[in-house]
């Protein structure tokens, strides 16, 4: 994971600076989709090789393209502010759904565990296309 995810965040970085962002935010989902959909139905050990490798795909395409959206939307004079409270939001998030990812885990194994997670990013490529639609600045 951390090798395609070191590897492919520069190419996906010169793609949000001349590309549209919306679009590889979208793609970054549907990698994370991906890698939930093959680790949930992994039987082999280079099917979870492959999730592990679409899972740093969505990471390398997601991560440094959301710190351009925050450094983007914010103030100059509230960027630091908005770094802040962007990380603190996704901390309270990740311990979240660490926590349902441990419940789910635990109660019903790891396949579940990923079938929720790609139904999760679903959800949010789902939202990501509304909020497209209804605000075309974005």
């Amino acid at each position: 994971m951390n090798v395609v995810y070191a590897a492919s965040a520069y190419p996906f970085g010169k793609f949000s600076d001349n590309g549209s962002r919306r679009k590889l935010l979208a793609w970054g989902i549907v990698f994370l989709i991906m890698a939930d959909l093959l680790l949930a139905l992994a039987g082999k050990v280079w099917a979870v090789g492959a999730g592990a490798a679409l899972w740093g795909l969505h990471l390398g395409a997601t991560q440094g393209l959301l710190s351009a959206m925050i450094a983007d939307a914010a103030p100059a004079d509230l960027r630091g502010t908005a770094f802040g409270v962007f990380n603190l939001a996704g901390g309270i998030a990740l311990l979240a759904a660490s926590t349902i990812a441990g419940g789910l885990w635990s109660l019903f194994g790891p396949a579940i565990t990923f079938f929720a997670g790609a139904a999760f990013s679903s959800a949010a490529l789902a939202g990501l296309f509304i909020y497209t639609r209804m605000n075309r600045h974005f």
